[in-house]
């Protein structure tokens, strides 16, 4: 009796087995939901060693008005490493934009809004200055950000004259310290005490806002055929995020109410998520990353797309700057310093992958989180400065070996 062969590969090997919908889906979630369980982790382990410190309300308020201008930068650099580039002088150019809305506010006493402005406009024509020789001249631009990193530290030392420059203006500190008053009073919540109403609401309504997107992804992707995950497992994730974003909703109304910086950073991440994942030009961003030459084939403007980030990124760090110079009550020659490495650490720590191609916002600023959650844990264990920078070394490295690992186990279930 005959038997068949099994088919063989161009190498005399049968090929691998095709892998089951069940196994493709769980290698998908475990890629894309994998940092927000290594979140949940790191918060509960830091929650069991602080004795519940960590999730405080006084506590959980500092850790996001503290690492504000961290997250703001982690917007923008993402985006610069899904393109395939990387930014090494936001530090020095958040520096640089703290010390020339310092000059304009406190030394020419120009209106706090208009300085802003000035500002920001400073930061975007730092941004097009290395985004020129970026796109253009197609010099690296880890070579341009480099150089940058060094020119705007001493630009911001010319313009300080190696001194700080400060106080700045009662709405700029409210930008970077203040809070939300509390527009319809307290509610009481049992033994919690009384939060803000307020709060409470724009709690509830984030909570709507997310289930409501997610089932319509979800259904869209089933509309086109594609495959999702099981409708309980989509419920439990739903029930966790929540949970999560109440709980963060109460803490904070039981404080001091809504920090306001929390609430410019809220915009800003509805507004690059609707960029990344609904316009034109988020999908020509992760083109670019995902394969350069095949976007430019496409008719994609890629030189306009570089250029246009790094401008981005400019005003990203120039509002990072008036924020932390806020935050300081002065503009200082040392500010900004090792920004840049957080900002590109949140960003890898949040799934980016390091050829380029691959990110989301939401990951960055999950990213930023767990670096602030471990600086935040740590301090209030008394651990000392250099176990800290060891264990972000470490939560980095195996950031990026996991996204390596995860792509040679799809390439050799393939």
């Amino acid at each position: 009796m005959s038997s068949v062969a099994p088919a063989r590969s161009d190498q005399g090997e049968a090929p691998p087995p095709s892998r089951s919908v069940a196994d493709r889906i769980f290698s998908v979630n475990l890629r894309q939901n994998g940092i927000y369980v290594a979140f949940a982790l790191i918060v509960a382990l830091f929650a069991i060693l602080t004795h519940g410190d960590l999730l405080s309300p006084e506590n959980m308020s500092n850790v996001l008005v503290q690492n504000s201008y961290i997250l703001i930068l982690a917007i923008g650099m993402i985006l610069i490493i899904i393109a395939g580039h990387i930014d090494l002088s936001v530090g020095s150019v958040v520096a640089v934009c703290g010390a020339i809305s310092a000059v304009l506010m406190v030394n020419h006493h120009i209106a706090w809004p208009l300085a802003v402005v000035l500002t920001l406009v400073a930061g975007a024509v730092i941004g097009a200055w290395q985004g020129y020789w970026i796109a253009y001249f197609e010099i690296p631009a880890f070579i341009v950000t480099l150089a940058g990193m060094l020119v705007f530290r001493a630009l911001t030392l010319t313009v300080l004259g190696n001194q700080g420059i400060g106080p700045f203006p009662d709405q700029v500190r409210t930008l970077a310290n203040g809070f939300l008053p509390g527009y319809f009073g307290n509610v009481g919540l049992g033994p919690l005490g009384g939060g803000d109403l307020f709060t409470l609401i724009v709690g509830v309504i984030a909570v709507v806002g997310i289930v409501g997107t997610q089932w319509r992804a979800r259904q869209g992707r089933v509309g086109y055929g594609q495959k999702v995950e099981a409708l309980p497992l989509f419920v439990v994730k739903m029930a966790l995020a929540a949970l999560v974003v109440m709980f963060i909703m109460v803490q904070l109304s039981r404080f001091k109410n809504m920090p306001v910086v929390l609430v410019v950073l809220t915009v800003l991440v509805l507004a690059y998520t609707l960029v990344t994942t609904r316009a034109v030009f988020g999908r020509h961003i992760y083109a670019l990353g995902g394969n350069l030459q095949a976007a430019r084939l496409s008719g994609i403007k890629t030189k306009s797309v570089v250029f246009w980030l790094f401008v981005n990124m400019g005003v990203l760090a120039a509002l990072a700057g008036i924020i932390f110079a806020g935050r300081l009550n002065q503009a200082g020659p040392t500010a900004g310093t090792n920004f840049e490495l957080d900002s590109i650490a949140a960003a890898f720590i949040g799934g980016a992958a390091v050829q380029g191609g691959v990110g989301k916002v939401v990951g960055a600023i999950t990213g930023g989180l767990i670096m602030a959650v471990i600086n935040n844990g740590m301090s209030l264990l008394g651990a000392p400065s250099e176990r800290v920078m060891l264990i972000k070394g470490l939560v980095l490295l195996a950031a990026v070996a996991f996204d390596i690992w995860t792509k040679r186990r799809a390439g050799a279930a393939r």
